[in-house]
C-alpha cells in the first residue's frame, strides 16, 4: 500500500460503496475532478469488483445491509496491492470508529466527507487513522468570548413582551 497516489501516474481510482443514492451521487460529484470514480450500492457488488479491479481508495458506508464497511476494509487488506479504505458514518459512534481504526481504515463523518474527499484524494494518506474517536471536533463547539451568547440574547429580547 502506498502512502500517496504516485504523481505522473494519472488520476487515482476511487470506488464508492454507498446504498443511499443521493450520497452516492454527491460523493461522486465531489471526487470526479480528482479521480476516476466508480460507484456501487451493495457490499456483494463491491467485493466482486475489488477482486477484479485495482483501486487507490475505497469509500464505504459503515452500514451496508447485513455487512458493513469494516468488512470491506478487512477484505481490501487481503488484496495484493491493498487500497486505502475510508469508512463513513452518519452517526457519531466512537465504538464503530475504533472498530474502523482496528481494521486499518480511515473514519469520517458522512456530512464532512463531501468536503474532505478531495483532500483524501490529493493528500498523502497514513496507513491507518490515528485520530482519537472519543474526542469531539472542536469546530462544532460553541466558541467563548464576549459575543458568544449574542444569539441567545437576541432570541430572549425578541420573545420579551412589548411595554
Amino acid at each position: 500500500m502506498s502512502d500517496a497516489f504516485p504523481p505522473g501516474t494519472g488520476r487515482p481510482r476511487l470506488l464508492i460503496v454507498e446504498p443511499v443514492r443521493q450520497w452516492r451521487l454527491t460523493f461522486a460529484a465531489a471526487a470526479r475532478r480528482h479521480a476516476h470514480v466508480e460507484t456501487l450500492e451493495t457490499f456483494t457488488a463491491a467485493r466482486a469488483r475489488l477482486e477484479t479491479t485495482e483501486f487507490d481508495l475505497v469509500v464505504a458506508s459503515l452500514r451496508l445491509g447485513p455487512y458493513n464497511g469494516i468488512h470491506l476494509a478487512h477484505i481490501a487488506r487481503l488484496i495484493d496491492v491493498p487500497p486505502h479504505v475510508l469508512v463513513h458514518s452518519d452517526e457519531q459512534d466512537a465504538a464503530a470508529a475504533a472498530d474502523v481504526q482496528r481494521a486499518c481504515a480511515l473514519y469520517e463523518r458522512t456530512e464532512r466527507l463531501v468536503f474532505a474527499l478531495p483532500s483524501y484524494l490529493r493528500g498523502t494518506l497514513p496507513p491507518m487513522d490515528r485520530r482519537d474517536p472519543m474526542r469531539s471536533d472542536r469546530r462544532h463547539m460553541a466558541r467563548g468570548g464576549r459575543r458568544a451568547w449574542d444569539n441567545h440574547l437576541a432570541e430572549t429580547d425578541a420573545d420579551a413582551p412589548d411595554d
